[in-house]
C-alpha cells in the first residue's frame, strides 16, 4: 500500500519481519537474566588496544584495534576501503592474529590477485566468500577469528527478513548481528559501508548509531592522496585524520602531510597564502589560493572548493564593507590545494589575505603564515593552539606569520617586544611574528610588503 489508511501519509510503510512472541521467553523466566551491577564492581583492565602497523591507521582509531569493537569504513567506490583493510589484514596475521575477510562482492581469485599486488602474505588470512548471514555466524563461531572484516554490509542478507540484500531492513537486520557477534565473542569487526551520492552511508542512518566507530575514506580516487576521518569514534577523538597516498603496492602512509601538502606550491605568486590547520592534536599546514577578476557578466561568479561556499561570500562581504574593496564586480574563485576540506574559522584569516593579495595583484612572501578568526565588523579574533601552529611552521621553514594580537600576545617566548600602531610584533624561535587586530591591518601589511 502507497498510502496509510489511518493517518493519509504516503511511502510511510516499513517492512518488519513477524516475531513470533508466544515462543520468545520472556526475562523473568530465564536463569540467566542480566542482573544490575554497581558501577565500581565492574572489573576494568584497561583498553586492549592492538597495534595495525599502520601509523595513520592507529591514530584515527584512537591508538588501535579495541577487542570487540564494531567499525564502519564508508567511502566512494575505488578509493581504496578493501585495499587499506587488506593490508590491516596482513600486518594482524603476521602477529599470528587469526583473520577472517568475509568478501560479499569479489571472488576468491580477486582478493588474491589484489593481495598480491600488496606484497608477500608471511602468514594467511581466512577468506569467505558468501552473503549469507546465517552461515557467516556459524563460521565465525567455529574458527573464533581476532578480527573480522565484512566487505560489504549492502551485499548481506539474513533469510528472516523478506525483503532484499541493501534494503533497510536487511542492513539494521544484518548489523545488529554482527554487532551481537562481536560484543559477545569479542571480535574486533570491520563493516565496509556504501555511500550515496550525498556521501553519507547508504542504509538506514541507525547504521551509524549501532557501531562504535565510523570512518570515512576521502579524496579523488584519479589524485594519489587518501583523508580518512573519523566522524564518531567511542574510543578516541573525532577529529583526528589520516593521510595515505595510494601507490602500485597499496596505500602508504604521509607521516608529514603539511609538506605533501605544500608540494609544488608557486613561489611569490599573487592569491597564493599558507595557513595551518588543526584537525585532531595535528597541526596541518594548506595552501588557499584566490583568484579574483572583473566578470564579465551582469552577476559575479563565486565558487570555494574545500571550504564553505556561504562562509567565502561573508568574507568578501566584510572586505567590502571594512575596506572599500570594489568585489561586487569580480569574478571569484577560492581554492584549498591538496584536495583538503576544512571548516576551521582559523583559516579565515588567510582566505581574507588570499583574496586581498589577488585583488591588488600583490603577493605575500613565500615563507609567511596566515592564520586567524575574521568576525563580521572585521576584528580578528584569538585561535586556540596558536603555539603548535607556529612549531610546525618553523620546522617548515617558514619565516614571518600573521597572526591574530590576542595569540601573539599571550606567547611567553615572543622576544624584542614592540608595538606601533595597534601593531604586536617580535620573534619566537627565529620566526618574525606580527599580531593583528583588524582586516584593515592586514591589507596595510599586504601593502607595505609590496612597497619594500
Amino acid at each position: 500500500m502507497g498510502q496509510c489508511p489511518a493517518c493519509h501519509t504516503w511511502n510511510s510503510f516499513v517492512e518488519e519481519a513477524p516475531v513470533n512472541t508466544r515462543t520468545a521467553p520472556s526475562a523473568k523466566h530465564r536463569q540467566d537474566a542480566p542482573v544490575p551491577v554497581r558501577l565500581s564492581q565492574v572489573s576494568f583492565e584497561g583498553e586492549q588496544k592492538i597495534s595495525t602497523d599502520i601509523g595513520e591507521f592507529d591514530r584515527v582509531l584512537g591508538g588501535g584495534l579495541v577487542k570487540g569493537s564494531l567499525v564502519l569504513v564508508g567511502g566512494d567506490p575505488g578509493i581504496g576501503k578493501s585495499t587499506l583493510l587488506l593490508q590491516m589484514c596482513r600486518n594482524l596475521a603476521e602477529r599470528d592474529l587469526k583473520v577472517i575477510y568475509v568478501s560479499g562482492e569479489e571472488s576468491l581469485q580477486q582478493i588474491r590477485m589484489r593481495a598480491e599486488r600488496l606484497g608477500i602474505f608471511k602468514n594467511d588470512i581466512y577468506l569467505f566468500c558468501e552473503t549469507d548471514l546465517g552461515n557467516i555466524e556459524e563460521t565465525v563461531k567455529k574458527y573464533k577469528p581476532d578480527v573480522l572484516v565484512i566487505d560489504s554490509i549492502q551485499t548481506m542478507y539474513c533469510e528472516n527478513v523478506s525483503s532484499g540484500p541493501g534494503s533497510v531492513s536487511q542492513v539494521r537486520e544484518a548489523t545488529n548481528i554482527l554487532m551481537q557477534l562481536a560484543k559477545k565473542e569479542g571480535i574486533s569487526t570491520f563493516i565496509v559501508g556504501h555511500v550515496t551520492k550525498e556521501g553519507v552511508v547508504a542504509g538506514p542512518r541507525v547504521l551509524e548509531h549501532m557501531v562504535d566507530t565510523v570512518l570515512y575514506f576521502e579524496g579523488d580516487r584519479h589524485a594519489s592522496y587518501r583523508l580518512l576521518r573519523a566522524v564518531k569514534n567511542r574510543f578516541g577523538s573525532t577529529n583526528e585524520i589520516g593521510v595515505f597516498e595510494m601507490s602500485g603496492s597499496g596505500l602508504s602512509e604521509v607521516e608529514n602531510p603539511s609538506e605533501f601538502m605544500l608540494g609544488g606550491r608557486p613561489k611569490d605568486a599573487a592569491g597564493s597564502v599558507v595557513s595551518c590547520a588543526i584537525e585532531g592534536t595535528r597541526p596541518i599546514l594548506v595552501e588557499v589560493q584566490a583568484l579574483v577578476c572583473r566578470t564579465g557578466f551582469q552577476l559575479p561568479r563565486r565558487t570555494a572548493a574545500g571550504i564553505d561556499y556561504n562562509r567565502v561570500n561573508l568574507l568578501m562581504a566584510v572586505l567590502e564593507k571594512r575596506l572599500g574593496l570594489k568585489t561586487g564586480g569580480c569574478d571569484a574563485y577560492i581554492n584549498l590545494a591538496g584536495g583538503m576540506k576544512l571548516n576551521e574559522p582559523a583559516i579565515d584569516m588567510a582566505v581574507a589575505a588570499a583574496i586581498i593579495s589577488s585583488y591588488t595583484n600583490i603577493a605575500l612572501p613565500s615563507d609567511t603564515l596566515v592564520f586567524g578568526e575574521i568576525g563580521l565588523t572585521g576584528e580578528i579574533r584569538a585561535v586556540s593552539q596558536a603555539e603548535n601552529r607556529l612549531r610546525e611552521a618553523s620546522k617548515l621553514g617558514f619565516a614571518h606569520c600573521c597572526m591574530p594580537a590576542a595569540n601573539a600576545a599571550h606567547l611567553q617566548d615572543l622576544s624584542g617586544r614592540t608595538q606601533s600602531d595597534g601593531v604586536l610584533a617580535g620573534t619566537v624561535n627565529g620566526m618574525q611574528v606580527t599580531g593583528m587586530r583588524s582586516v584593515r591591518e592586514l591589507y596595510d601589511y599586504i601593502c607595505r610588503k609590496d612597497a619594500h
